[in-house]
């Protein structure tokens, strides 16, 4: 979905001071500007909140004009990375936190935020922990609009009849699969045609079977290239993945599946569970009900070397170009944008948790969003999602072999020897760049 918007064009012929909520940004403006706002939320629900959030900033700021364009999740993907090839970066733009943000960071297309941030009012504003996976270097290139985070949902009627209670162990959750199998109901709901609905799956197996030192010395690409993703946890990862299809806990051509139709399939009462995220919640419950289900932490890696305690997702944010012509106007933006007032309406409307301090609430949020976050803040901490916290060349190898794994055509073992062989590969060109 694309779309456009061209406000009004007033000229302004006094110094305009952009005094943003106590930041302090100061502009002298004799000329209207425009800057560009790109994201991922092209949905009619988020068109609408983006369309009210711009309408109130161009209202208190007649001489900014905001032109928006939104397309979807995945194919963002590629966008983004054409833009910015393209040199024509949009003034405020989304970016996933971890590696694929700091890709923009180290190749200078992003503006560094301290001087905006640290020290104003704003820094109160932002749950900090949201602001970690947006640093580099120790400086910061992302403001976090969101914070997301995946759990395992059941449907609360089933799991009563079944006599089945929410499972906290790997062979628990395995157990509680098999007796939904036997009830003849597909034990999880699995939509697998974008494979990064897999590459949710494997990010949180490996943070709970991998050694938090060795997996993270494999994703930066620190480790020492014979050992770049060759710990066994990795391959334990695929296997217990391919277990859960192998045993028919997954439904049917899960790789056919778009993740949405499964959430549909597990919403009609077709499915026991389904891995969600967060943000998910809502959906679910204006489906089938807020009493209708419950949630667990996966316990996807009992046993393992990893941090059981971590919780897999992240923070959704923003950047500014660092080529911006309007650098000052598009801090204003994106301060007016992640204000408490706009925090507190994203969540009213979306039903998502803001990354805004105090926006979601048991006023403003279902129970169980405020309850689940409450389970993310006892957290160790996030382990990102895997597709964007790598570097892409191993993505591209990766998720692949995620669907073949799936498929039956490729092996963990052999899936996971083609990673080690493109890390190496991408290891080596990054030495010479």
């Amino acid at each position: 979905m694309h779309r456009r918007r061209f406000g009004k064009l007033l000229i302004v012929l006094v110094l305009v001071s952009l005094l943003v909520g106590g930041v302090g940004i100061t502009a002298a403006q004799d000329e209207p500007v425009t800057i560009r706002f790109f994201h991922k939320w092209p949905e009619p629900e988020h068109i609408a909140y983006y369309e009210w959030v711009i309408d109130q900033f161009e209202a208190e700021y007649p001489n900014i004009n905001v032109e928006m364009e939104a397309v979807a999740d995945e194919p963002y993907k590629d966008k983004i990375r054409v833009v910015m090839a393209s040199g024509e970066v949009p003034d405020v733009f989304f970016s996933w936190a971890g590696e694929f943000s700091w890709k923009f960071a180290r190749s200078g297309r992003a503006l560094p935020l301290d001087d905006y941030f640290y020290g104003t009012d704003w820094e109160d504003q932002i749950v900090a922990s949201a602001l970690e996976p947006y640093k580099l270097d120790g400086h910061l290139y992302g403001l976090p609009m969101r914070i997301n985070a995946k759990f395992m949902v059941y449907n609360k009627q089933m799991f009563e009849d079944l006599g089945l209670a929410e499972p906290t162990t790997w062979d628990e959750f395995l157990a509680a699969c098999q007796a939904l199998k036997d009830a003849s109901i597909i034990p999880i709901a699995f939509g697998n045609e974008f494979p990064w609905a897999s590459s949710h799956y494997i990010g949180d197996f490996n943070a709970k079977l991998v050694a938090p030192e060795v997996r993270s010395a494999d994703y930066l690409l620190e480790a020492d290239p014979d050992t770049l993703f060759t710990d066994p946890g990795y391959v334990e990862a695929l296997a217990r993945f391919k277990l859960l299809n192998d045993e028919g806990y997954f439904n049917d051509g899960a790789n056919a599946l778009q993740h949405s139709l499964a959430r549909a399939s597990f919403v009609a009462g077709r499915a026991g569970m389904m891995f969600v995220e967060l943000e998910e919640f809502q959906m679910i419950a204006d489906d089938m009900g807020a009493d209708a289900f419950g949630y667990f932490v996966f316990p996807s890696g009992t046993g393992g070397a990893g941090d059981q305690n971590l919780m897999t997702g992240a923070p959704d944010g923003f950047m500014v170009s660092a080529e911006s012509e309007h650098p000052e106007e598009a801090i204003a933006f994106l301060h007016f944008m992640l204000s408490p007032e706009r925090g507190e309406e994203y969540v009213r409307q979306l039903g998502i948790p803001s990354a805004v301090v105090g926006a979601a609430t048991e006023e403003t949020a279902l129970p169980l969003v405020v309850d689940a976050l409450q389970r993310l803040n006892e957290a160790s901490g996030m382990a990102l999602w895997l597709d964007t916290d790598i570097d892409i060349k191993i993505v591209e190898v990766y998720l692949p072999g995620m669907q073949a794994v799936l498929s039956g055509s490729e092996s963990p073992e052999s899936v996971m020897q083609k990673v080690h062989d493109i890390a190496v590969q991408v290891q080596a060109e990054a030495a010479t760049e």
